[in-house]
């Protein structure tokens, strides 16, 4: 599941940590991103002292077999994380999904948390990569889904996306016990306030919030890829 920041991307984990079925894995290259970029990050060094900042070591732990005998591993990914140079071959052994939210959401909720310096830390310009190196590899669009669809129609859009991965859905993945997870990376502590209060999936309510001024551009680009991949997006009546 590739997705940008501030995305409900935590949540949607959660949801598939709830299924008996399934390994959930929190964003695996992020301790390579942040000692690559020098990006600090809040818990910047504890991250990188937790986790693997080999780029290849880490490809070939999350494309090998699935941990805990489980039949199915979500895996959260940052679009962001995959740095000019990396290698994306191994994303073709994977079902990929993209999971897009709308750019003025996105900034709104992330500077609350961190600076915007550019459009490359909200993985925009990064889902399009993905997205047109899975059409040019199998042919076909990759499975799109919007943050704002799933909030405000989780039951219909789950179902949908576990028949077109071919498992099963379970009630189980629309609820789920608040608080933080073992599975939850280091960084948790000040990225997952709001979710680790949640208890499912909370109705779409528009941001009437206006942008500030000096994110305008940023925004803008934001807007010409989130259109793109928008249009091609999963929907459910």
């Amino acid at each position: 599941m590739w997705s940008g920041p501030r995305s409900i991307s935590t949540a949607l984990m959660r949801s598939f940590e709830n299924r008996p079925d399934t390994y959930v894995s929190d964003e695996p290259f992020y301790a390579y991103y942040l000692h690559a970029t020098g990006e600090d990050h809040p818990y910047k060094k504890e991250t990188i002292m937790d986790g693997e900042t080999n780029w290849n070591l880490v490809v070939e732990n999350i494309s090998g077999d699935i941990p805990e005998g489980k039949k199915v591993w979500y895996q959260k990914h940052m679009a962001q994380h995959n740095l000019s140079g990396t290698d994306l071959n191994w994303i073709n052994k994977m079902h990929n999904i993209l999971l897009i939210r709308h750019p003025k959401e996105v900034i709104l909720s992330y500077i609350k948390k961190y600076k915007i310096k550019s459009i490359t830390q909200l993985g925009y310009p990064q889902q399009t990569e993905l997205f047109n190196i899975l059409k040019d590899f199998s042919g076909n669009v990759p499975i799109i889904m919007d943050a704002t669809d799933i909030l405000n129609k989780p039951e219909g859009m789950l179902k949908e996306l576990c028949y077109r991965l071919k498992i099963p859905f379970y009630k189980e993945m629309l609820s789920w016990a608040a608080g933080c997870r073992k599975s939850d990376g280091i960084w948790g502590k000040h990225w997952y306030g709001n979710v680790n209060k949640s208890t499912n999936f909370q109705r779409h309510n528009n941001n009437k919030t206006i942008l500030p001024l000096e994110l305008k551009e940023v925004f803008l680009e934001c807007m010409v890829s989130y259109k793109n991949l928008y249009q091609h997006r999963m929907r459910v009546v």
